[in-house]
């Protein structure tokens, strides 16, 4: 079984928990390292225990915190791209017998019982990756800091059970807001971020292509922008796309919206009585 806890998602800072049968990774330590501890803790893990450090790219918000983090979770394995360990400053304090450098295409299964795929993103940075995990038979993807979804994305993550979709921008607000017009085209590039409608249209074909049988295809909307975008109008966006595409919420899917701050849940469904119900995780 797999879950997966927002500790924080923004284009201000990023990190994700992962708990996969008994294993915990993190993904990404965008975020106060003092705050992805506490989370953990919260959570019932030791940082110490946490068993891998998946980073995506050597953007800030997602590798702020690499040096305090190799410290506290002492025992992690840290997995990076060779681009985002050369330009992650920090990265020299990670132990080098820590240290494993991926690239898209392959599989890690240094974590036991657990299946680890690295795939390529479209980003304006050195060598950005996307991960998936898969445990106990299901699977969870991540895909954030991308401008588009090309077949190599959509192929690796479209079988997912959980996902986690980046939707950082409403297109309105951002070409209408006080960014200098560059920033705004690089936002909205092949190399840039997601929109709230491109991610709807995405998530439309995705469960379109899903065998309805697997129950619903739980969704995370991440990677919002603070300046740009608003929980309501990424969560509005979407459904109506999903909506407007014959599919039903909690039949065909379910949907959250990771939050600036604090912990947001994406937990497996079981069945009790014939109802989906949400899994539980910890007591927290």
């Amino acid at each position: 079984m797999i879950e997966i806890v927002s500790v924080g998602s923004s284009s201000s800072g990023n990190s994700y928990i992962i708990m996969a049968d008994g294993h915990t990774i993190v993904l990404d330590v965008g975020l106060p390292a003092k705050k992805i501890t506490g989370a953990l803790e919260q959570l019932g893990t030791d940082p110490a225990d946490v068993d891998a450090v998946l980073l995506t790219h050597e953007h800030t918000d997602h590798v702020k915190s690499v040096r305090a983090i190799s410290r506290k979770c002492c025992n992690a394995l840290f997995y990076a791209s060779r681009g985002t360990m050369a330009h992650t400053e920090n990265f020299q304090y990670v132990p080098e017998e820590r240290v494993r450098p991926v690239a898209a295409g392959e599989i890690v299964s240094d974590v036991e019982g657990t299946e680890i795929s690295v795939f390529p993103l479209s980003h304006d940075a050195a060598e950005p990756l996307g991960f998936t995990v898969t445990s106990g038979g299901s699977k969870l993807a991540v895909v954030t800091d991308t401008g588009v979804i090309n077949d190599e994305i959509y192929a690796a993550i479209a079988d997912a059970d959980l996902l986690v979709f980046e939707a950082n921008h409403d297109v309105d607000m951002l070409m209408f807001g006080e960014y200098p017009y560059p920033v705004k085209v690089r936002i909205k590039s092949d190399k840039g971020h997601l929109s709230n409608d491109y991610a709807g249209e995405v998530l439309a074909s995705i469960l379109s292509d899903r065998d309805s049988s697997r129950g619903p295809l739980q969704i995370m909307l991440a990677h919002l922008s603070f300046h740009n975008n608003a929980p309501l109008f990424a969560r509005q966006t979407v459904e109506d796309a999903l909506g407007a595409a014959g599919f039903h919420k909690g039949k065909d899917y379910t949907l959250e919206v990771a939050a600036k701050e604090g912990l947001t849940f994406l937990r497996p469904l079981n069945v009790e009585d014939g109802k989906l119900i949400p899994g539980r995780l910890k007591d927290a």
